[in-house]
């Protein structure tokens, strides 16, 4: 491997990150947004709603953080956070099917599981 592989190698695993960083920063705003515009004295349905809403952007945005700080933080951890990322994002999309007007967030949700699936690809 040359030293250009190695560069070009370090500069798509950055920019994956990002991409990650960036998709678990608009699923967090979308989340938030759906949570808040959820009646709070609404129906169960719309208390499972707003708790996953508030549940995804909680975990978007501490994955974020650990995605856009060097934290130190070792491969089988950022693994974990990712992965703990999809599995919140894909319920949340779930619930969010199942809310009138929630199809923005629901997407939101599944962009940033994938991406998360993405990057988890990139780790060795």
């Amino acid at each position: 491997m040359t030293s250009t592989t190695s560069q070009q190698e370090l500069f798509r695993f950055l920019e994956d990150r990002f991409a990650c960083a960036q998709a678990c920063t608009e699923c967090a705003r979308a989340c938030a947004l759906r949570a808040s515009l959820v009646e709070p004295d609404g129906t169960e349905r719309d208390e499972l709603v707003r708790r996953k809403g508030i549940m995804c952007a909680e975990v978007c945005d501490a994955t974020c953080r650990v995605l856009s700080e060097d934290n130190r933080m070792d491969e089988a951890g950022i693994r974990a956070q990712l992965e703990w990322c999809r599995t919140v994002c894909l319920e949340c999309a779930h619930v969010f099917d199942k809310h009138p007007g929630a199809e923005e967030g629901a997407a939101a949700c599944r962009a940033c599981a994938a991406t998360c699936t993405d990057f988890i690809g990139t780790l060795g």
